[in-house]
Order: C-alpha cells, then structure tokens, then sequence
C-alpha cells in the first residue's frame, strides 16, 4: 500500500484563535472529527480519520479477557526452582 497517492497545495486561514486548512476535494474525511498529531522526526503534521493507535487499542481489548486466562494456568507458569544449566556437562 502505497504511503501517498498525490499532493496537493491546501489554503490555511485564520478562524477565531486558531488556523484553519481549507483541504482539496480529494482530500475530504466523512463526519466531523479528524485527530491531529505531529511526526516527532519529520515536524508533519498528519490528519487521520481515526484515533491514533486506534486498531491496536481494539486488538488489545479484545485480547484482554484471553490474557487473564492465558496467564493464569499453573503449567504456563515459570518454573520457580531454577536448575544449573551447566550441571549435566562433564570434562
């Protein structure tokens, strides 16, 4: 999947206290919420139409209740008497 498809220049406005960015027609997102974030290393500002790690947080959650069982179960459990890994060498 490519990273992006095309670049178009977008118009910046102010409105009240804050900018705007008045986006291209093919750049349009459905509803009324976009989350904003910042690329750290690039300086980006990127749009998404979904809540930052939003399918890992769904994921996780779902997981979640599998977790509590997986762990519990005594023969998953680590061995509390720890062996010499170097007992059966002889010279």
């Amino acid at each position: 999947m490519p990273l992006a498809t095309s670049s178009k220049p977008a118009r910046l406005f102010a409105s009240g206290g804050s900018q705007a960015v008045r986006l291209p027609a093919d750049f349009r997102f459905a509803g009324e919420v976009v989350y904003v974030r910042r690329d750290l290393a690039t300086g980006d500002v990127i749009l998404s139409a979904r809540a930052p790690y939003a399918d890992f947080v769904a994921a996780r959650n779902a997981l979640g209740s599998l977790e509590a069982g997986f762990l519990s179960e005594p023969e998953r459990m680590q061995r509390s008497d720890a062996r010499d890994p170097f007992a059966d060498i002889t010279e």
